[in-house]
């Protein structure tokens, strides 16, 4: 019998369906959720975050929403501490821990328990400070180009928006000499400290970019551009990296009058749709994963049965 603490996960892809399979899962299994989210930990961040709305939750805890200001630092070591507090707080209380999101790399470093090299602070923040310096003056594309070079594997998976993960490849590289693509397939071979259940959801990928362009009309009419609106007006600048999330970029870009409505719109679908193909090029990479692909079901109660009986085939229930 394996005596290590359970964990479920459920992931996969912008608009697959997580946060409701999540929350039902939550409910059978007595579970609290805790939201593998890069971006919905901000405050006031919550349409373009499709940050879960409280009745929606079903009475189900959730952690690690609303926890930061916008222009807070928020990222995977900082993640991975709160993470692994929330998760032996639930089991304390004999409850089951889901983590649910889709950030690849924050799941990992959980599951895993990823280890993070303790670098010279002195040299990192040199070279974070040159980094910055180098942005400032050439600008993101030039940065992602630079990653594009020296780690083309890490820049597959990851948005060129995403600050923090462009600037932490690079400066991997040049604290190590080598790739951060190569240690993090070196932390996938680690024994988890947790008897685990890695859902990714899938569906036909037609089925996601529609729901994708859907999900962007509707925070659109949910009122995107206020909420950006408002973000700016409270001193939030552009170059945050909370206000380079997509959606956020786009739509604060119209607002200054940088482009048009109806380019920051298809500006938005397009990048989520890519950012949706990076995501599921991520979980490809990653070992001991099921399946729950939603063309095999014809609803979400045979997907959660299915779910419930692999976590039983486990020992995990």
């Amino acid at each position: 019998m394996d005596k290590r603490p359970p964990l479920i996960i459920i992931t996969g892809p912008t608009a697959v369906g997580k946060t409701s399979l999540s929350v039902q899962l939550a409910l059978k299994v007595n579970g609290e959720i805790i939201s593998a989210d890069s971006m919905q930990v901000y405050k006031g961040m919550d349409i373009g975050t499709a940050k879960i709305r409280e009745e929606e939750k079903l009475g189900v805890p959730h952690y690690l929403i609303d926890i930061l200001e916008p222009d807070e630092e928020f990222n995977v070591t900082i993640f991975k501490q709160k993470a692994e507090e929330c998760i032996n707080d639930i089991l304390s209380r004999g409850k089951m821990p889901i983590i649910a999101g889709g950030t690849g790399f924050y799941i990992q470093s959980v599951l895993y328990d990823v280890e993070f090299s303790d670098f010279d602070e002195e040299k990192r923040a040199e070279i974070k400070a040159m980094l910055e310096d180098t942005l400032e003056q050439k600008g993101l594309d030039f940065m992602f180009d630079k990653l594009k070079e020296i780690d083309p594997e890490y820049a597959e998976i990851i948005h060129k928006n995403n600050i923090r993960r462009v600037l932490h490849g690079l400066e991997y590289n040049i604290l190590t000499g080598g790739k951060l693509s190569e240690h993090n397939e070196e932390q996938r071979e680690r024994t988890s400290p947790y008897n685990f259940l890695y859902c990714v959801l899938n569906d036909d990928r037609a089925k996601v970019y529609g729901r994708i362009n859907s999900r962007v009309d509707d925070m659109l009419r949910d009122g995107l551009a206020d909420e950006v609106r408002d973000l700016l007006a409270k001193g939030y600048t552009r170059d945050l990296p909370s206000m380079l999330a997509l959606g956020y970029k786009e739509m604060a870009d119209y607002l200054s009058g940088d482009c048009t409505y109806e380019t920051a719109v298809e500006l938005i679908k397009r990048d989520t749709r890519h950012f949706a193909k990076k995501q599921l090029t991520w979980f490809k990479r990653e070992r001991e994963t099921l399946e729950v692909n939603r063309t095999k079901f014809e609803n979400e109660a045979q997907m959660l049965e299915f779910i419930l009986s692999a976590a039983k085939l486990k020992g995990i229930l």
